[in-house]
């Protein structure tokens, strides 16, 4: 069996005691990285020294198959440095090949940097979206934001402190100066800090510098009135961005009630 446990995002005092108990009888572990892992049970008092295998973004799809076999005959225990695996975290590969195996695959749940941020935004959480980490170029970036720009939920993103200024400019660009946001940075820590504002109120106060892990969290589109020609452009972003022409379709139609055959039919025919 494949365990994906989640580990704390920052305050130790979150591992919950069947992470614990699991660690303390794992065998195998594969670890984003190593080090991070040896501090954690050291930390975590855990006398168990099982066996680490690096699972990270560039050796994944090389050891997934030998990882999938070797849980056929033995529990190995998935980390990631912080939160939950695979959630922009490395662990996506080895559970498809997992699942294509037939091999089990449960989850102790756990700290989720991601619905942290959600929950104390002050933004709605009835309906969301996780993003990931925005694109490091700038251009990429607002063509990927230009793809969400009428989604009405609230969407969530992890940044870099250093890119946290510009990335909140561009979303004040795209989304709108009044458009409404958080920037959760440090969570669970010492220094753990909300800021709420509009997006271009955040940019300039982000211009001051951020320091530690970031998330930022930003309210959905409000109601629109939507047209073909409007849904039309939201699918022709999403494909800019990189989305294919029937999964775009398919998600504006689901935001706009407009027929995603008539959305496909108009894109092929603006082509």
């Amino acid at each position: 069996m494949i365990i994906l446990a989640a580990t704390p995002i920052g305050n130790l005092g979150d591992a919950s005691r069947r992470l614990i108990e699991v660690l303390e009888a794992a065998t195998v572990v594969a670890a984003e990285d190593t080090r991070t892992t040896q501090r954690l049970l050291q930390a975590l008092n855990i006398s168990n020294r099982p066996r680490l295998i690096p699972l990270h973004d560039h050796n994944e799809k090389r050891v997934s198959a030998d990882l999938v076999a070797l849980a056929r005959d033995e529990d190995l225990v998935v980390l990631s440095d912080a939160g939950m695996p695979t959630v922009s975290d490395p662990g996506y590969g080895l559970v498809a090949a997992a699942v294509e195996a037939g091999v089990e695959v449960t989850a102790i749940p756990g700290p989720s940097a991601v619905l942290t941020a959600l929950a104390i935004s002050g933004l709605p959480t009835d309906r969301f979206a996780f993003e990931g980490f925005a694109a490091r170029k700038q251009g990429e970036r607002r063509r990927a934001f230009d793809a969400v720009a009428e989604d009405p939920r609230t969407l969530v993103f992890f940044e870099a402190p250093t890119r946290t200024e510009q990335t909140l400019r561009d979303m004040a660009q795209v989304f709108g100066n009044d458009r409404r946001g958080a920037v959760c940075r440090e969570l669970t820590k010492l220094y753990e800090q909300v800021v709420r504002g509009t997006l271009s109120e955040l940019a300039d106060w982000a211009a001051g510098g951020v320091r530690g892990e970031v998330v930022l969290v930003v309210a959905g589109a409000p109601d629109v009135a939507w047209t073909l020609e409007k849904a039309l452009a939201g699918v022709q972003a999403r494909v800019s961005a990189g989305s294919r022409l029937k999964d775009a379709t398919r998600e504006v139609a689901a935001s706009s009630g407009i027929s995603a055959r008539d959305l496909y039919d108009a894109a092929v025919a603006a082509k």
